[in-house]
């Protein structure tokens, strides 16, 4: 409920109100009829009732009447108390309690409805389970505590909503009968009536302690008769016996807690008295931790108990009789001890006396691997006559068949199941014997899960495809199938082996390219495969077939496109596959400027000196060669002797014998002067053998040795130096000072192989 502004109440009711003040009663007229719970009041001479008269201001009598509500101002308690009425006798009431609107109107004006009230207003909180209850489970008449439901003149009380108590008791029954008083929140909740979580049993005269904290309260809150309460208090408890029936049977005079704990019964005290040493069978190992009730059955400590044999208690015989044949008819403590069940004495040494010794791995494995099944049931009495009568066949059935027959020993030992001895020997018997590089390869990278169309996890050892392909992926994507369909003469295809052998994958002798459109010739013999077969753009793998045969095509043009034709330079045009260098290019027909003379034996980079860069690389530029003599010779060359000039073409001898250059002298930079002399045993003093060189023909040279000038003619078996112009150094380090006088200077008496005309002088060599 709500308070409702001044402006919400009628108009009628406030004239009604101030013509009542100044009106006699008999005048006064009902504004409307009143609510069905104030019909025993309507008429004009019931008006006073309920409302004072000669007031200045709006006065009721509502309390005259609802002393309940009067009741609970007065205490300062409920909801009326809480909204702080402060003129119950005005128009306090009216604001949520409207009247005269028709017989049927409500007279508690609920905001803004009955469900979304807020009973925290109320002063009682509704917690828990209350929080889910309609109104009408608790404001009930059943429930309304008899000095307040006095108060309530409503005849018809379920529609009331006071007389109720804050207590549990008056709407809880109480099922402990007053035994513990009406304050219910000492022990329980509202959430959960049965846990009794607040209750503290610490603070009784009898605490719970040890295993009495599990106990649920109704195993010792029992009722003294059938169907009555549960008794809480003035309970016995100074004994033990007083719940707990005594299974000795009184065979101890001793109280329970000198031997035993809340903390558990089969625990005894560090300080038990009774040493069991001093009887005839004294506790060790496991028997000293196994409770007294387990040997005395029902707590019968006087009953003498046999121990001779461990079958006396352990019954029955977990192992069924399977050791009864045995000398001491099975008796445990052959295999066990006192100290635990597990680990059995009974071990390898012991196993070797079996008719199965223990040998290799079969030492490491547990006992009840192979005595199965674990348990009670464990069977001892196992079959072995074969491997396979423990272990299952790891291949599948496919060593079924003769010869092996399943026999695991052909290829296994105990020592190891891994390590075969199937050997390479023991394969090459198999279909497929082991040859070449397959001789050093792992099994299991031909036996591998997936292999031999096996979709499951067993390793294959059975192959009805053993060409290549069958393990090998083909490299060549189908390129060739043909060559590899051809048969051998056992009627099998070759496939891979038509170029390539189990020796090595990289070796392929079975291919001849002689028989290809491509013959390898010269340099190209030695060109390994992948040099000319590349990996085409957007593949992976090498093409073989449609390769190029073109020269540009596969080398890079090393003179940039200067001799190119129609955008591609024509490489056979100067060079040949027997090699690159020399070319075969003819400088006297393809260009206007022919070799003669010296020039003939002039290496190409000694006029072709012009480079450009390209890629990071100089490449010699070719068509801009200097042509005239002074371009590479210099301005002072000197006129051609006229007495040379029939020597203008060298003789065949001499040209052939230009064959290695000296220093080049200042004066002649561009050609070198040669060394003309012939190779032999002996060599002339002062001159050393970097600077020999062979000569085919006998000629009249300068001789240069130690130092001095010396004339002469060679002759077979002579070794000597030549100097053919002024300053000329030779290799030795010896410089010619001074040329005789009847010596030409010409550049022609050196570059054309023509010797100075000089003195018959016999040179005598040491």
């Amino acid at each position: 409920m709500q308070y409702i502004g001044p402006l919400a109440i009628p108009l009628s009711v406030f004239f009604l109100f101030f013509f009542f003040a100044g009106v006699p009663a008999q005048a006064q007229i009902s504004p409307g009829p009143l609510a069905k719970a104030h019909q025993s009041l309507s008429g004009t001479v019931q008006c006073a009732t309920c409302h004072q008269f000669g007031t200045s201001t709006p006065t009721f009598k509502c309390l005259d009447c609802h002393k309940e509500v009067a009741h609970r101002l007065a205490a300062k308690h409920g909801y009326h108390a809480q909204i702080q009425m402060k003129n119950p006798n005005g128009k306090d009431c009216v604001r949520c309690h409207l009247d005269h609107n028709g017989e049927d109107f409500g007279l508690i004006h609920w905001e803004p409805s009955q469900k979304q009230f807020d009973h925290r207003l109320t002063g009682y909180i509704l917690e828990g389970k209350h929080a889910g209850l309609a109104c009408e489970k608790c404001h009930a008449p059943a429930y309304m505590v008899a000095e307040e439901r006095a108060l309530i003149k409503m005849k018809d009380l379920s529609k009331s909503f006071f007389g109720l108590s804050q207590n549990c008791v008056p709407c809880h029954k109480d099922v402990h009968k007053g035994q513990l008083g009406n304050d219910c929140l000492q022990c329980h909740n509202y959430m959960d009536w049965k846990a009794a979580k607040q209750f503290d049993h610490s603070k009784t005269r009898y605490p719970l302690t040890g295993l009495h904290l599990k106990v649920d309260c109704e195993k010792c809150h029992k009722p003294d008769v059938p169907g009555g309460p549960a008794r809480y208090r003035d309970m016995k408890f100074q004994a033990c016996i007083d719940c707990h029936i005594d299974p000795h049977k009184g065979s101890f005079k001793q109280r329970c807690e000198e031997c035993h704990t809340t903390a558990g019964w089969k625990k005894l005290l560090p300080a038990f008295g009774f040493d069991h040493s001093k009887t005839k069978y004294p506790l060790l190992g496991k028997h000293a931790e196994v409770g007294c009730a387990q040997c005395h059955l029902k707590a019968d400590f006087k009953k003498p108990l046999p121990f001779d044999n461990c079958n006396a208690c352990h019954k029955p015989d977990p192992h069924k009789g399977q050791f009864e044949a045995r000398p001491k008819k099975g008796e445990c403590a052959e295999c066990h001890t006192v100290d635990g069940w597990k680990p059995s004495l009974f071990g390898v040494k012991e196993h070797d006396t079996s008719k199965y010794p223990l040998k290799g791995k079969h030492i490491t494995v547990k006992c009840e691997k192979c005595h199965l099944p674990a348990g009670k049931d464990t069977i001892y009495k196992v079959k072995f006559a074969a491997c396979t009568d423990c272990h299952k066949d790891a291949h599948d059935g496919q060593f079924a068949a003769a010869p092996y027959r399943d026999k695991c020993e052909d290829c296994h030992t105990v020592l190891d199941f891994h390590r075969s001895t199937f050997t390479i020997a023991k394969h090459r018997k198999a279909r497929f014997a082991l040859s070449g590089a397959h001789a050093a390869v792992p099994c299991t990278d031909c036996h591998k899960v997936g292999a031999a169309g096996r979709t499951d996890k067993i390793l294959p050892f059975h192959f009805e495809d053993r060409t290549c392909t069958a393990c090998h992926t083909d490299v060549h994507h189908g390129e060739f199938n043909e060559r590899m369909a051809r048969r051998r003469a056992d009627g099998t295809p070759q496939g891979c082996e038509a170029c390539h052998n189990v020796r090595s994958w990289i070796e392929v002798s079975g291919f001849d390219h002689s028989k290809t459109k491509f013959p390898l010739l010269g340099a190209h013999r030695s060109a390994k495969c992948g040099d000319c077969h590349k990996v085409p753009v957007g593949k992976k793998e090498i093409q073989f077939k449609d390769t190029s045969q073109v020269c540009e095509d596969c080398h890079k043009d090393a003179h940039d496109a200067q001799f190119a034709k129609a955008g591609k330079t024509p490489c056979a045009d100067c060079h040949d596959s027997q090699r690159w260098v020399p070319s075969t290019f003819n400088h006297d027909t393809r260009t206007h400027f022919p070799l003669q003379g010296g020039h003939a034996g002039v290496a190409c980079d000694k006029c072709h000196k012009q480079t450009r860069m390209v890629d990071t690389k100089p490449v010699i530029v070719y068509k801009q060669a200097p042509s005239k003599c002074t371009d590479c010779h210099g301005p002072n060359i000197g006129p051609l002797k006229s007495s040379l000039r029939p020597y203008a073409v060298p003789l065949a001898g001499g040209r052939g014998a230009l064959t290695k250059p000296l220093s080049q002298s200042p004066s002649l930079a561009a050609l070198p002067c040669r060394d003309f002399a012939r190779k032999g045993t002996r060599s002339p003093q002062g001159v050393s053998k970097d600077a020999e060189i062979s000569a085919p023909a006998t000629f009249r040279i300068w001789l240069i040795c130690a130092g001095q000038e010396r004339e002469g003619t060679t002759s077979p078996g002579t070794i000597v130096g030549l100097a053919c112009c002024p300053g000329q150094k030779l290799n030795t380090g010896t410089v010619v000072l001074a040329a005789r006088k009847e010596q030409y200077h010409d550049w022609s008496n050196c570059h054309y192989g023509i010797p100075p005309p000089v003195r018959q002088k016999r040179f005598q060599g040491n």
